[in-house]
């Protein structure tokens, strides 16, 4: 009798024991896949975040670099900017599926973005003689405004 209690005991698992070990299983790893490939579609948000981020500071730089006094230009064609000579001159800019150079050539690489420039004559905390300039870039249906001063050193 000792033999046959030993020879149950040594058996293993029951087919009904393997099918809900199994299904038990595969739930948990349904739910560990589902988390990666939600981090990992959640993940590209940033880089188009910081993409955006460095397309609107570079376009408010090359603004905020120019003279603030209002100067005659020719217009520039396209989306070329090697007109503008003033910071006046960037309002109402804009693109629409593409970011381009200073002299109008298309980056490839950022074809689904879009860039659009306002300046607002304003007063800052005193100084009479200021704009403010606001960038927005865009992608789909993301978007980032940047927005800063330009004063006019020589009225001070």
């Amino acid at each position: 009798m000792s033999a046959r209690r030993l020879h149950r005991r040594e058996a293993g698992f029951t087919l009904v024991e393997m099918i809900v070990a199994i299904v038990i299983l595969g739930v948990g790893l349904a739910g560990v896949m589902l988390a990666f490939s939600t981090a990992a579609r959640a993940s590209a948000d940033p880089v188009v975040h910081q993409q955006m981020l460095a397309i609107a500071e570079e376009m408010m730089e090359e603004i905020q670099l120019k003279p603030y006094a209002s100067a005659s230009n020719s217009a520039p064609a396209g989306c070329a900017r090697d007109t503008y000579n003033d910071v006046g001159d960037y309002q109402g800019y804009a693109t629409s599926g593409q970011i381009c150079t200073v002299d109008g050539v298309a980056i490839a690489e950022l074809a689904s973005y879009s860039v659009s420039v306002g300046v607002a004559t304003g007063s800052l905390a005193g100084v009479a003689a200021a704009r403010r300039i606001t960038v927005t870039v865009s992608r789909g249906s993301d978007s980032l405004a940047l927005t800063g001063w330009r004063t006019d050193y020589a009225s001070e």
